[in-house]
């Protein structure tokens, strides 16, 4: 699952600090922009995994255009960051759809010219029309 994280730039004396606004109380900080963008991922990950155990739901990402407009935001780095946090949502599921020849043929071409099976596709734009 991708992840919209906003960095602090540090300086001489601090580290760069990170948010992930679309998890409330996650964040980190790494030495450097590559360290906190892992660290960021780390952090995601163990904390999405109490999430669930805890009964919580992961709810859908805003867009980028959003935080951006967020004053506590002001000054930041954006990036994207990809979690494997899926395997905290249960097992997958084999299901059965209706869809299109013509618009079956549409999907796979898009999904494959991003990197992405059929099935990662569907999530990916089902979360997205969701959010």
């Amino acid at each position: 699952m991708k992840f919209m994280i906003a960095l602090e730039p540090g300086t001489d004396t601090t580290a760069w600090g990170v948010a992930v606004p679309d998890v409330p109380g996650c964040f980190s900080a790494g030495d450097t922009m590559e360290e906190a963008m892992e660290n960021a991922r780390q952090a995601i990950e163990q904390h999405v995994e109490v999430l669930i155990e805890d009964g919580a739901h992961i709810s859908a990402p805003r867009g980028l255009a959003h935080w951006q407009a967020d004053p506590d935001y002001v000054g930041w780095v954006w990036a994207v960051v990809d979690v494997p946090v899926e395997k905290y949502l249960g097992p997958a599921e084999k299901i059965n759809i209706t869809v299109p020849r013509l618009m079956l043929a549409r999907i796979d071409d898009y999904a494959k010219s991003q990197g992405m099976s059929r099935s990662g596709f569907l999530v990916e734009a089902a979360r997205s029309a969701m959010r």
